[in-house]
C-alpha cells in the first residue's frame, strides 16, 4: 500500500511539472467553447459566449487534482473578438491560478468559397505557490521552507483557417521561457506547448437539422517531447428554435503508445434559450484505472447579447 501511495505522489508531481502554466485539457473545449484552445476562435459567433468547467481528476483518489476555469468571448465591431479567462487549479499540495485576455481579428480570404483566416494572441499572467499549510506538522519536510510562490507573465499566438465547414486551428502557448528557482534542476523552464486542433461539421440543410462533427485534437510539449491525441465525434439535434441536444465520444492517447488508450469519455449537453450545459466522463484506461473511477468535466454556460455580424468571417461553422 505505501508502494501505491508513493507511485500516486509521483505521478502528482510530474503532472504538477508537466501542467503548469498549461491549463489540463480534457474535454472543456468540445463543450462548443474552442476559445479554450486557441484565442483565434475568440468572437465568431453571434452571442456573448460565457463557459464555466469544473474538473475532477482521478476520482476516488484523496485529493485528486482539481480545476475550475470561466471562459467568455465576444465580438467588438465585426471581424474582431477578445475574450478573457481565469483558473484556480489545486494539484496535490500545489496551487496555480492565472488569467488570460485574448484578441483575434478575422479576414476573408475568398467570399465565394467562404475562406477565412484568423490571428489570435493572449497575455496570460499565472502565480504557484505551495501550500505549506497543509503539510504534516508532525513530518514536515525540511527542503520546504516557504510556499515557493512565483507568478509568470507570457504569450499564446495562434492561426485558424476555414473553409466552409471544415476547420484548421494551430496554436502555441507560452512562448516565453519561464522563471524558475535557478537551484532547482528538475523544473523545466521550457513551457511552450503546440496544440493543432481540426474538424468538420456535416449537416443536412432542412429546417429540424442536424449536424455530425468529428474532430480531432493532438498537443505537444517541447520541454520532453510528450505529445497526445484526441480524436472526437459529435452529434447535435435542433429544434425549430435553434435550440439543441448533442451527444458525443472522446478518444485520447499518447502518440508513442498509439495502442494503449488513456482514457475514452463519452460526453453529452444541451443548449435552451441561451442555457447552456454539458457534461463529460473520462474513463481511465492505463495503470491506474484500478485506483479511481476517471475525470468528471461540468460545463455550465449563456449564450446572449445576440449581435450578427456584417462580415461572414465571424460566422461559426457551429450554427449555434
Amino acid at each position: 500500500m505505501k508502494k501505491i501511495i508513493i507511485s500516486f505522489f509521483l505521478l502528482a508531481v510530474t503532472s504538477g511539472y508537466g501542467q503548469e502554466l498549461n491549463l489540463p485539457v480534457a474535454t472543456q473545449y468540445l463543450a462548443d467553447n474552442p476559445f479554450v484552445i486557441s484565442p483565434t476562435f475568440a468572437g465568431i459567433g453571434d452571442n456573448l459566449r460565457i463557459r464555466a468547467n469544473g474538473m475532477t481528476q482521478w476520482v476516488g483518489i484523496k485529493d485528486a487534482p482539481e480545476n475550475q476555469s470561466l471562459y467568455a468571448d465576444f465580438r467588438i465591431a465585426d471581424q474582431s473578438g477578445i475574450g478573457f479567462s481565469v483558473y484556480n487549479d489545486k494539484n496535490g499540495f500545489t496551487r496555480q491560478t492565472g488569467a488570460k485576455v485574448s484578441f483575434a481579428h478575422h479576414i476573408i480570404l475568398d467570399y465565394y468559397s467562404k475562406q477565412y483566416l484568423s490571428f489570435g494572441m493572449s497575455y496570460n499572467i499565472n502565480t504557484f505557490k505551495i501550500d505549506i499549510g497543509a503539510f504534516d506538522p508532525t513530518d514536515p519536510d525540511p527542503y520546504i521552507t516557504n510556499n515557493r510562490y512565483n507568478a509568470n507573465n507570457n504569450f499564446d499566438v495562434g492561426l485558424l483557417y476555414r473553409n466552409k465547414d471544415f476547420y484548421l486551428s494551430f496554436n502555441a502557448s507560452n512562448i516565453l521561457d519561464k522563471n524558475i528557482d535557478k537551484s532547482n534542476k528538475i523544473e523545466p523552464s521550457l513551457l511552450i506547448n503546440y496544440q493543432i486542433y481540426s474538424g468538420y461539421v456535416f449537416s443536412n440543410s432542412n429546417y429540424n437539422r442536424a449536424e455530425i462533427e468529428p474532430s480531432v485534437y493532438y498537443q505537444l510539449f517541447a520541454s520532453d517531447g510528450r505529445s497526445s491525441t484526441d480524436l472526437n465525434v459529435k452529434y447535435r439535434k435542433y429544434n425549430r428554435d435553434d435550440d439543441y441536444y448533442w451527444a458525443g465520444v472522446s478518444y485520447r492517447f499518447l502518440n508513442d503508445q498509439i495502442g494503449k488508450p488513456l482514457n475514452l469519455g463519452p460526453m453529452a449537453g444541451f443548449k435552451k434559450s441561451g442555457f447552456y450545459f454539458g457534461y463529460s466522463y473520462q474513463m481511465t484506461l492505463n495503470e491506474i484505472a484500478g485506483y479511481n473511477t476517471g475525470t468528471h468535466v461540468v460545463t455550465v454556460g449563456f449564450d446572449f447579447l445576440q449581435g450578427v455580424s456584417n462580415c461572414p468571417c465571424t460566422q461559426s461553422p457551429v450554427h449555434d
